[in-house]
């Protein structure tokens, strides 16, 4: 009888939870997210840190000016009207100049700087009359298009780091003057995708080489067939990548990375147990999942789940330490952990034991507590190494990209053009975290690709891209 009612409370548990959730996502405000733990930190940081903190943001709006400077820049010079060159005090005329005048900024949008270029190939002949040349053609980004690489990168990049569809920018070009169809687009986005795959793919092979590789995936529809397929992240310092599969098996990670040695950081998921048992990646888990989950319990058990969220808190504290202090991923970093992040994981570990028979299973708090004892090994990774990260953020943070793009794009239309989307998501998220501009690294590359040497590709890749020296001044542009 006892074990029947554990067993129904179990479920009433389960179904409150539920009820919850779906009210607050019905009702609630849609703000209403987990705090993330910088956030946290901050009710209870130092003056020392507080100072830190302040320079971090100083130094941040600095960068900020300095882009400023970037941009095209005109002066507008606005002359005193002559009816009011009239002094009202003495009648005479005012006309001596004070300083520089009154400057005020404005920043403001000027339709395109795209441009139409009329290719004119010189056609000489011999006075023999018995031969005729012609200037060799200018460069093509793809055989037979009218449209350049540096349209193509915008197409490109405005899609896969914006994440708008197609048929918007195609009326965005119409607007300005470029004829266009989505089926234009379209064709262009998946040909640079086919001619850049070489690319993409080397990309995926030096992060599957690497010693520490985050992981993650999040679900796309495909139109043909309706079903759904799921875009795949990987990541190895600053190299990011992408994989599309038609479904969430194991197989992808066992593709990208089977065969392989070091540590994978990733959530629960059995699907990338292929990697990771018994003799592939060591396994490290996801602290934030963790913490999730306790927070979810705030609702049903706020003493007990605020607890628990400030014992996982502490973890973060040592975290935002060595970033403080500069020694993120080194010796010094790991000596950190092991003398103030081990003991918070002890006494957090001690209180998920303690609290366990005191919830239901299938309890929120309860099922909070089971995964956090389950995962305990991976949770506790970070402590022996210093590179490895307490959480997976990061990946998650690589797939908000594609969330975003299936709530504007909605679908892919088959299984290839799924792998086309994830190959440019793999160069242009890749050129962000390198700071490199993916319009120029596009523009350039496509060019280049084709005849660059297989044995060099390397160098074309967007963290060892450099700007060509001199690029080809286009014409007809407005003046800076």
């Amino acid at each position: 009888m006892t074990a029947k009612l554990a067993e129904t409370m179990g479920q009433l548990a389960a179904a409150m939870k539920r009820i919850e959730e779906l009210e607050r996502h019905l009702y609630g405000k849609r703000s209403e997210k987990m705090p993330p733990p910088s956030s946290e930190l901050r009710k209870t940081e130092s003056p020392e840190e507080a100072e830190a903190r302040r320079l971090a943001a100083l130094a941040k709006r600095r960068e900020r000016k300095a882009l400023k400077q970037k941009l095209r820049s005109e002066t507008i010079r606005h002359p005193v009207p002559d009816e009011a060159k009239v002094c009202p005090i003495c009648g005479g005329v005012v006309d001596r100049p004070i300083g520089d005048g009154k400057h005020t900024t404005e920043y403001e949008y000027v339709p395109g700087y795209f441009v139409r270029r009329d290719h004119v190939q010189e056609t000489l002949g011999c006075r023999c009359g018995q031969h005729i040349v012609t200037a060799p053609p200018p460069p093509r980004a793809l055989d037979r298009s009218p449209y350049g690489p540096g349209f193509i990168g915008h197409l490109i990049t405005m899609k896969c780091a914006d994440s708008l569809p197609l048929y918007r920018l195609a009326k965005q070009y119409q607007r300005i003057g470029i004829p266009m169809s989505r089926s234009t687009l379209t064709d262009l986005f998946h040909a640079a995708a086919v001619k850049l795959a070489s690319l993409s793919d080397r990309l995926l092979q030096l992060v599957a080489a690497s010693e520490i590789v985050l992981a993650d995936e999040t679900p796309l529809l495909m139109q043909h067939p309706n079903r759904r397929g799921y875009v795949w992240t990987f990541i190895a310092g600053e190299l990011i990548t992408y994989r599309f599969s038609a479904s969430r098996s194991g197989e992808t990670a066992a593709q990208v990375l089977g065969g392989t040695t070091g540590t994978l950081v990733v959530d629960a998921y059995t699907g990338y147990n292929r990697v990771t048992q018994p003799e592939g990646r060591d396994r490290a888990g996801c602290l934030a999942h963790a913490r999730r989950g306790v927070f979810d319990a705030l609702g049903s058990a706020p003493v007990e789940a605020r607890q628990a969220m400030d014992l996982i808190l502490d973890v973060y504290r040592v975290e935002h330490e060595a970033k403080a202090l500069g020694i993120v991923r080194t010796d010094a970093h790991l000596a950190l952990r092991r003398a103030k992040s081990r003991p918070a994981m002890d006494r957090l570990h001690a209180w998920l034991v303690e609290e366990q028979p005191k919830h239901i299973p299938k309890g929120p708090l309860g099922a909070a507590i089971s995964y956090a004892l389950n995962q305990w090994g991976p949770l506790t990774r970070f402590l022996d190494d210093a590179r490895i990260p307490v959480d997976n953020n990061r990946s998650e943070g690589a797939l908000r990209v594609v969330a975003l793009g299936r709530k504007n794009f909605l679908f892919v239309f088959d299984e290839e053009n799924g792998e086309h989307l994830a190959g440019l998501y793999s160069l242009v998220a890749t050129c962000e975290a390198n700071g490199v501009d993916p319009i120029a690294y596009l523009q350039d590359v496509l060019l280049r690709v084709d005849t660059h040497p297989a044995s060099r590709i390397d160098e074309l890749l967007p963290h060892r891209w450099a700007a060509p020296t001199a690029p080809p001044a286009p014409t007809d542009l407005p003046p800076s």
